[in-house]
This record gives structure tokens, sequence and C-alpha cells, in this order.
């Protein structure tokens, strides 16, 4: 079975290089993922969890800039899933982004799916994660991206790269949570810890033996590939008694700065320095939830990681870093729009400044009416979500195979530019018709070529709360953000059209607003969605179709012979 397995990858690259995805001199680095249940204990209780070859956290994959991966995933697990290889752009290649219906059908159990995943200017910290249900919360891991050969980093080498990886722990069923959340109308069940690097750490039960430990030499220079993989929270993190110095988010380079927290989204990569230039002893690194709704219940615990300085010594008891507190929306806010591109020599940016397609696409959340007012929402009603007033729907045949085959009836391409009511987005005491949404599957054609801006705007329905935002398929620049409704004569003329960092995901403050531009040049079906998960499933998602240009760079390549079927 497994020379057939290596055999078919063979072919498949065979494939690649035939269709102009691989260049001849590029490196292909092959990998298999098993998604199986293995059992794991945390919190005093064992269950069962969807994982990649029995790993949870998944594997950690390294590859350099401008390499190739080919992936093949083996679903032995007992449900669909589906992969998606989050911030890498997919050049003219969406057949292997992943989302659910959105560009594939799901890998059913005992069938596989070879995925191609091209990179191409990413640099730094990726990660690959499940793209279907609420898989992701065990199925995922770090993508490490190095420099090209000849290259080095725009900072000098660290001792060692370090991935830390934010995740949330259920002690119940993932599947059940989301089961229970979409029955009842409600919101999720909050989860009973937070995990770093798939541990919780010392404040839980059941859980100081397993804490994951960083040994670090007094002098050294250390780095940290930060990934916040927590299904429903914008996570502050942060090392006692050091100070973290940012140079990277999303697979980009950042002009370096000091810090005593970060703020990371779920979605989002950071990569920080930390210089081990304290008395040796053992030192926390401690995160834990940022929350501005309000109202609204969540995961108030601490997980914890613990820095040991190599030597001979005897250890005092680790403190807790200060983090900012739980609702502190300005220490979120103005961590994320201190990020600058390098915007030198080696890493220049490339604004669009000429705009072609100018958007503006409210997030909110909503609900639907619930029959005799017995579901878990406000008022009895059913919590739903939004982009532009529109609820998605997800199809059962996947909008990339219906638009390739030119499919009937799956979708329909009438996503608005602008919201369809024009109200005071983050006023007070909106009317509560404004709560309830269309439920529909659109789309948004972009013309291949044209600069596009859109203005993320929150909005105050039910309170309001941040929204990370994830586009696939591009990286875009953070050009402006800020408090309130966005103001379209006097917030341009504030953008950073100079250094603004180039990000696939950004978080809207709660009840305000972010600008991002890029050039539409990656041809295809891409998915822009919130990167919290219940907001998913509420439905806060679209989808864009970006149309072939006319040279034969410009098109979408042809699918692999292996997609799933639907």
């Amino acid at each position: 079975m497994r020379l057939k397995v290596e055999i078919f990858i063979q072919q498949i690259v065979g494939f690649l290089f035939l269709v102009g995805l691989l260049p001849v001199h590029a490196f292909v680095h092959q990998h298999r993922f098993v998604i199986k249940e293995a059992p794991y204990s945390k919190l005093c209780s064992s269950k069962n969890i969807l994982t990649v070859n029995g790993q949870f956290p998944g594997p950690v994959l390294y590859a350099n800039t401008g390499d190739t991966l080919v992936v093949n995933v083996q679903n032995d697990g007992s449900q669909n899933i589906t992969i998606h290889w989050h911030g890498v752009k997919q050049p003219r290649y969406p057949w292997s982004d992943g989302p659910e219906f959105i560009t594939q059908c799901p890998i059913r159990p005992g069938t596989n799916f070879s995925q191609k995943i091209k990179l191409s200017d990413e640099e730094g910290t990726l990660w690959w994660h499940a793209h279907s249900d609420w898989s992701r919360a065990t199925v995922h891991g770090a993508l490490v991206i190095r420099p090209a050969n000849k290259t080095n980093y725009p900072f000098p080498k660290p001792a060692a790269e370090v991935p830390i990886i934010l995740g949330e722990w259920w002690k119940s069923d993932v599947q059940e949570i989301l089961n229970e959340l979409l029955a009842s109308g409600g919101d999720a069940n909050k989860s009973d810890a937070f995990l770093i690097n798939g541990q919780p750490g010392d404040l839980y039960p059941c859980s100081k033996n397993d804490t994951f430990k960083l040994t670090v030499e007094k002098g050294k220079t250390y780095m940290l590939r930060m990934v916040n993989a927590v299904m429903n929270n914008i996570m502050f993190f942060s090392v006692a008694n050091h100070q973290l110095t940012v140079v990277g988010t999303d697979g980009a380079y950042v002009k370096p700065f000091k810090t005593n927290y970060i703020a990371i989204s779920p979605g989002e990569t950071i990569d920080v320095l930390l210089e081990a230039n304290q008395n040796p002893n053992h030192y926390y690194m401690a995160a834990r939830a940022y929350n501005s709704a309000n109202g609204v219940e969540f995961d108030r615990t601490t997980t914890t990681a613990i820095i040991q300085y190599r030597g001979n010594y005897t250890p005092s008891t680790p403190v807790l870093p200060n983090l900012p507190n739980f609702d502190d929306t300005n220490a979120s806010f103005n961590f994320t729009r201190t990020f600058k591109s390098l915007a030198d020599k080696k890493h220049p940016v490339n604004v669009p400044l000429n705009v072609t397609t100018n958007l503006l696409f409210t997030f909110s959340v909503n609900t639907l009416p619930c029959e005799n007012e017995s579901c878990g929402g406000p008022n009895g009603d059913r919590f739903a979500a939004s982009a532009n007033n529109i609820s998605f729907v997800l199809p059962r045949i996947d909008i990339l195979g219906a638009y390739y085959k030119n499919i009937n009836g799956v979708y329909r391409d009438e996503f608005p530019s602008f919201p369809p009511f024009n109200f005071n987005f983050t006023g007070d005491s909106l009317p509560v018709e404004l709560q309830r949404p269309d439920r529909r599957t659109e789309v948004h054609v972009l013309e291949y070529g044209t600069n596009v801006e859109i203005v993320l705007q929150g909005t105050s329905l039910l309170g309001g709360v941040d929204h990370p935002i994830h586009l696939h398929g591009y990286s875009f620049y953070v050009v402006g953000s800020g408090f309130g409704n966005f103001d379209k004569d006097k917030d341009p003329l504030k953008y950073n059209l100079v250094d603004p960092p180039h990000q696939n995901t950004i978080a809207i403050v709660r009840n305000g607003w972010a600008a991002i531009r890029f050039k539409a040049d990656n041809p295809g079906v891409w998915f822009m969605h919130c990167h919290l998960e219940r907001h998913v499933s509420w439905g806060m998602e679209m989808a864009f179709i970006v149309k072939d240009g006319k040279g034969s760079h410009q098109k979408l390549l042809p699918p692999p012979p292996d997609m799933p079927k639907c």
C-alpha cells in the first residue's frame, strides 16, 4: 500500500510539471497525513480526538520560500475532513486550498487526496488546519517557511526556532459542542482549558507533569513561532520578566518592535524574538483570552509553559507575567496597529495606489426567528452572523468545481459591494429588524488585475465584538483601521501607503473598521470569513471569484485527477 501511495505521489508531481505549476528547480517535500482518532488525557479525563498521524498538535512542516509540498491526506477517521494551508496563496491553484464546499468536497472516510501546496513569496510562520466543521480544534500544526537558499533572515539568526501553538480544549467531544450549538440556536459551551503546544500548564488539575518547557541558555536569542489555533478567542501572551521583539506576522517580515505582550487573533501567526537575558531561573510564559463582547461566557483560565535557563541553580517558583485585562480592547487594537512592513530593497512593498474596485463589507452577529421563541439566542431567537447582511449557506457541491465546470444552481454571484441598508453601523439601540439577515450562497466576482480596497466594518448589532477576518489566496495590505464608522472622506487621508503590514488575517476592532488593499491577480475561488469558529458556523463568510486574465500565466490551472467526489 505504501509503495502504491509513493508511486501515486510521483504521478502527481509529474502532473504538476506538466501543467507548469512546478518549476524544474523547485524542491518538493513529500508528506503523508493519516487522519485518525487517538486517545488523549487532559484535565483528569480522557477522550478520543481526531489527529494527524496520532499527534496533537500535528506535525510541524518545514520548507523554504518557493518550495512545493505534496501532502497525501488519507482519511482513516470516522468523519469528513479537509485540510487548509492557512496563508499560502496557492497561485492559480485553489484546488488544494481546502475549505469544505468552497474549493473542494470533503475527503470522506476511507479515501485520500494528494494536496499540492505551492509556496511563492511567503516567508516566516504559517500553519495548516482542518477546514470542515470544528475539526480544526485538534487537527492543526505549524508550517515553517525559511528563507530560500543564499538568503538570510533580516535579523541575526536565532539560536533556535520554537513553534508555540496556542490551542483550546473541551473535556467533551468537540463535534458534540458544534451539534449542540446548531441544534439549540444558542452560543457554544465555553472550553475547559487553553493550551500551549498541546498542554494546559501548571494552573490546571492533572497537568503539571506535562507542562511544556523550553530550555534556554543565557545570552542567546530564540525565535518563538506563534500560532493561534484557538477556536473562538483573540489571545494575550507574555513571558515573565522578558520583553519580546516582534519581527514577522502571517508569513511576512515587519519592522522589529519591542513589546511586553502580544495580542494574536485566531488564524494569525506572529514571529517574536526572545532574548535570554535574565538571571538563570524558571519563568512562566502565559496566555489568556481577550473578550470584548458584553454578557458572553468565555474561558477565563490561563495556560502556561516554562522558560527554564540551563545551569546549576535551585529554581524559585515561577511568577506569572503581567497580561492585559480580559476586556482591554485598547491593548489588542494598539498592538495590532503597530505592525509595519520592512519595506526595504530585499523586502519591497507593492501597495495598490490606483484603486479600481471599492468595496465595503459589514460584519454582524444577527438573530433569526425561532418557532415558539424556543431557541437559545436572545429573546428565544437563533443566533446567526453575516457579511453585508447575507448569512452564508454552504452548498453541497463545491463552488470552485461548479465555477470550473459551469454547473448552475450551486451559487449566485450577487454578493453586494456595499451593505444593502445604510445605517449608523456602530450606533446604540439599533432597530431589531436590522438583526435579520438573508440566508443565501452568494459570491462576489472580481475582474483579473483589479486593484481592490475593502473596508471591513464591524457593527454594534447585539453589542458588537472583534472579528478576525481571513482571506484565502491572498495577503493584503492593512492600510488603515479605527474605531466607529469608517469616514470615506477623512479616514483615507490617514492611510499608511508607505509600509503597511502584509497580512492574511486582520482583527476588526469591536465596533470599528479596517481597510485592506490587494491586487486581484490570483484567479480562482477564494473564501473570506471570520476566524471565530462560532461566527463561521452562524454564517459570517463569503467567497470571491477572481476571473482569468488574458495571459497564459493568468489563468486558473486544471484540477488534479484525484479531487474528492461530492
